[in-house]
């Protein structure tokens, strides 16, 4: 199994290589899987019927969207741990406690070691093309399989913001913060 990149020559229109000819790396094959493709794969490897394989997988997905709006870090066997969050502006008194300091709110997903490892071990093809398309050269990949554990390539910042934004509330509950129809109070 490889990951496959291309590498193709483009013509920079902005910043630093501003009309010079860079190649710039990209998926080849990456396509969304469509879920019934995905359940049909998943039940004829395990042997149970497509339809309850179907009923399982809605299961799951209704169990783990509920116990993830309540603050649950819900496991995603053999995948990782996912979790809701969001980040926030702070402020220096409670009296400008809001909701409007809420700047977006993220779905969280922490991937397992075995996860992590897989992709690490994982080797990728990079084909390289010319401006006009045409096949310049193959490169398999000789890197140390690094993996990063955020979008940043850094845990430590986004664990210090999720602390100061997410842990502020150390009550039970979902955390909402306002009424019961869903509307702000403040």
């Amino acid at each position: 199994m490889a990951l496959k990149v291309k590498a193709k020559e483009q013509l920079i229109k902005v910043g630093k290589y501003a009309d010079t000819y860079r190649f710039v790396l990209s998926p080849e094959l990456y396509i969304a899987l469509a879920q019934n493709k995905v359940i049909s794969e998943a039940a004829l490897r395990s042997g149970i019927s497509k339809g309850v394989m179907q009923a399982c997988w809605d299961a799951a997905g209704e169990v783990i969207k509920a116990w993830a709006t309540e603050g649950h870090s819900v496991a995603l066997p053999g995948l990782g741990t996912m979790r809701f969050g969001l980040r926030a502006k702070s402020v220096a008194t409670v009296d400008e406690v809001k909701s409007k300091l809420i700047t977006s709110r993220r779905i969280i997903f922490t991937p397992s070691t075995d996860l992590k490892d897989e992709l690490s071990n994982t080797s990728v093809q990079i084909t390289c093309y010319d401006k006009d398309g045409n096949v310049l050269k193959r490169v398999t990949s000789a890197d140390d399989g690094v993996v990063e554990d955020d979008e940043n390539g850094s845990n430590e910042n986004e664990n210090e913001n999720e602390n100061q934004n997410e842990n502020q509330n150390p009550g039970g509950g979902n955390g909402g913060g306002g009424t019961e129809d869903g509307t702000d109070e403040s």
